[in-house]
């Protein structure tokens, strides 16, 4: 059996438009709250700097940290969707593999969308996430997140994951595997993102073997006999 695929519907000129706004006043707010952290920078800073008005900016962002993450609650559901429902049949961690390689592509296209150097925005990201300001807010993020991955794995299990402590560990999973491969990413400047995720989650479900094609891609596998 295997994963399904469905092509993604065509976007109008209308939400074209759309998200490109909401990529420009993302990336003004990056570039804001980077230079001149979280309190010294406004609603009104941002909207001024991406040309657009307050109003407008609320149309896209309840609030200034909303899109510093750029979070888009439909993609919870789709990611929520997919996880209770794609391939029935196929290992719960086959299903994350899938699912986690197809967030990696929206998410590296999200940061290619922003302009220049993807790894650039990635430790800008990270420069701004740190502020005192914002650190509970994001920490108060991934919590949802990890919570959404848990129930639904919980739901395609037929389980609760009160009691079942298995949902859990495979949430803890994911999010790790996606975390160690952002990391790698942005270090490596060649390897895509999605392959990352996907190489990470073929060593895990092969064992975790030392000479695993993760270690190859990476160059970081060393010549046994250069030890002798």
């Amino acid at each position: 059996m295997t994963l399904t695929a469905t092509a993604p519907p065509a976007v109008s000129l209308r939400e074209r438009k759309k998200l490109a706004t909401r990529r420009l006043l993302r990336r003004v707010a990056l570039d804001l709250i980077a230079e001149r952290g979280m309190v010294n920078v406004t609603v009104e800073d941002i909207a001024e700097a991406a040309d657009v008005s307050p109003r407008t900016f609320f149309n896209y962002f309840p609030s200034k940290e909303a899109a510093l993450f750029g979070s888009d609650p439909a993609r919870w559901i789709e990611l929520r969707e997919r996880i209770v429902h794609d391939s029935p049949g196929e290992p719960a961690l086959e299903v994350l593999r899938a699912v986690m390689m197809s967030g990696a592509e929206t998410v590296a296209e999200d940061l290619r969308d922003l302009g220049g150097d993807p790894a650039d925005w990635l430790r800008r990201m990270k420069v701004v996430r740190a502020d005192p300001q914002l650190h509970a807010a994001h920490a108060a993020q991934m919590a949802n997140f990890e919570r959404t991955i848990t129930e639904a794995l919980a739901q395609r299990l037929g389980t609760d994951p009160d009691r079942d402590p298995y949902p859990g560990l495979l949430c803890a999973v994911a999010t790790g595997v996606f975390r160690n491969s952002m990391a790698s990413w942005t270090s490596s400047g060649s390897v895509p993102l999605e392959r990352f995720v996907d190489l990470s989650f073929r060593a895990l479900m092969a064992g975790l073997p030392e000479d695993c094609e993760l270690r190859q891609v990476t160059g970081n596998m060393t010549d046994k006999k250069d030890d002798h």
